[in-house]
């Protein structure tokens, strides 16, 4: 053996690495990469958490410490309101009346949705016909189109056929909450086993009762991940019953946040922060009672199907 041939050897035993190393070397990589996403998001999600951060300590401050140039500081003794504009803001904005509305259209809307989307849901997954094919792309469809492209028709409509109070609107809400609704039930319910219902139509079961009884709690998952959704997008719409419902009569309470006036058409800011933050207390109390099941259900209908 040469020289040569054996620094060769040498040089070889020094760079070669046995498999344990390199599934050290690939896992210490991919700590590091997962580390540095780690930080990043954590950055952006500060950077989001911010406004909310912001709009809890204004609540907090006087009215003339928000319109000037100090919004952005924390409260000193001086501009310190505490629960003062908590209070002014439900009772001498009629706020309570605006929770109500609102509480009464998303709690309706949600029901209604759920109840009639999970049955449509259940039919386009057991019955392979051309209608049930045509009812899920038509839900699919309603996903892509733009609300502005059908606002001005739609108010008109409602208004003809007196769906402009809080009573009627939830049937608006079903027709525009039914695509991501459908869609979701349907990929859930594609992936349960037929013989589960067989098994309960042998147990002499109609199809209600197989329906409340067997279907729909075995779908709770994305039950509650759709209600989350929808709940969040029902409470936090402006545009729609702005479009639909009397504003002198019924407000709900992003509609009543825009109407915060104060003396010669002012904007009375602290008691809206403070409304604001009452407004999204209900929202994060329902999704951490129910984080558990928003992933679980989104997967379940999304990827299954």
């Amino acid at each position: 053996m040469t020289v040569k041939n054996v620094g060769e050897n040498v040089n070889g035993i020094k760079t070669s690495l046995s498999p344990e190393q390199k599934a050290l070397s690939k896992s210490k990589h991919t700590a590091m990469v997962n580390n540095i996403i780690t930080v990043v998001l954590g950055v952006v999600a500060l950077f989001y958490v911010y406004p909310i951060f912001m709009i809890v300590i204004n609540s907090l401050k006087q009215e003339s410490a928000i319109s000037t140039n100090t919004a952005f500081d924390l409260p000193t003794s001086a501009t310190f309101a505490g629960m003062a504009n908590y209070i002014h803001g439900v009772t001498q904005m009629d706020f309570l009346s605006s929770f109500g509305y609102s509480l009464f259209i998303t709690v309706s809307s949600v029901i209604l949705i759920i109840l009639c989307c999970s049955m449509c849901a259940w039919y386009i997954s057991r019955v392979d016909s051309v209608l049930s094919k045509v009812m899920y792309y038509l839900c699919i469809f309603s996903m892509v189109v733009p609300f502005q492209m059908v606002m001005f028709t739609l108010a008109k409509t409602a208004d003809t056929l007196k769906l402009n109070n809080p009573f009627n609107i939830c049937i608006i809400y079903l027709g525009f909450g039914a695509g991501l609704a459908v869609f979701m039930f349907t990929g859930f319910m594609k992936s349960m086993p037929i013989e589960i219902e067989e098994a309960a139509m042998i147990d002499g079961y109609s199809p209600l009762q197989m329906f409340f009884k067997v279907v729909l709690p075995i779908t709770k998952p994305t039950t509650i991940s759709t209600a989350i959704l929808e709940t969040m997008w029902v409470w936090n719409d402006y545009l729609l019953p702005t479009l639909v419902l009397d504003i002198k009569k019924y407000r709900t309470i992003p509609m009543d946040i825009q109407y915060f006036r104060g003396s010669y058409g002012s904007v009375q800011m602290a008691p809206m922060m403070a409304c604001i933050v009452i407004t999204i207390i209900p929202v994060i109390l329902l999704y951490l009672f129910c984080q558990k099941y928003i992933i679980e259900g989104v997967v379940a209908g999304a990827v299954k199907g």
